[in-house]
């Protein structure tokens, strides 16, 4: 998951979360997984567009769920996406087959119409963000039916960094998180536009399934 940002400096990982042989962090990330699985089984998308996919890991595991007719990938730059990863998308592009596509984009300018997505994905992105309300307004435009968020929650991701001996020169702060959300706040962040369905709190994130607000 490498988020998206107009910013300079480093985003996304600086460290393999999904190939860490450290087993606290192992027994974390299979949390987090597991929370993001449950969800996604919630919202049963036929399509769905990953906004921030960074190496493409979470889009693999979240189509072993299932078939889907539609996914897409974007982010600012598709470089790190894995070898294998590009070749299944070179093959599943063909004519006939289930449609998976990698898209450069921006998570504040998304070229996507309105409402094409059963679901959107954004997972490990918004910290990245300097405007991440705009942000959530391009995934509510985008977004049919539902979006599925997840932040670092805070002051909790800190604390364990220190712990840790992580990045204590920026008080345990990951370099290129910009914005810092308790699971109160995020919510209060996505609730301006989204109704809230799900929450799941795997140590250390929050974890969000929520419904596009329909205006009246």
């Amino acid at each position: 998951m490498r988020a998206e940002s107009s910013s300079p400096g480093p985003v996304g990982n600086v460290y393999d979360k999904y190939g860490t042989r450290n087993p606290i962090a192992r027994w974390m990330m299979g949390r987090f997984l597991s929370a993001v699985t449950e969800l996604y089984g919630l919202a049963r998308p036929r399509t769905v567009l990953e906004v921030g996919c960074g190496e493409g890991l979470l889009a693999v595991h979240l189509l072993e769920q299932g078939p889907v007719e539609r996914m897409v990938l974007t982010d600012r730059e598709l470089s790190r996406l894995t070898p294998a990863l590009r070749a299944r998308i070179a093959t599943e592009a063909a004519p006939g087959g289930p449609s998976l596509e990698a898209t450069v984009a921006d998570a504040t300018a998304l070229p996507f119409a309105d409402g094409s997505f059963d679901l959107v994905v954004c997972c490990e992105v918004l910290e990245h963000l300097q405007d991440p309300e705009l942000a959530l307004s391009e995934l509510a435009r985008v977004a049919r039916g539902y979006v599925l968020l997840s932040t670092p929650r805070e002051p909790l991701w800190r604390l364990l960094n220190v712990a840790r001996g992580a990045y204590l020169g920026a008080l345990g702060n990951t370099p290129g998180h910009v914005q810092h959300w308790s699971r109160r706040g995020l919510r209060r962040l996505v609730e301006r536009q989204f109704t809230v369905d799900q929450e799941r709190l795997p140590v250390p994130w929050t974890v969000l399934l929520a419904r596009r607000t329909v205006q009246s």
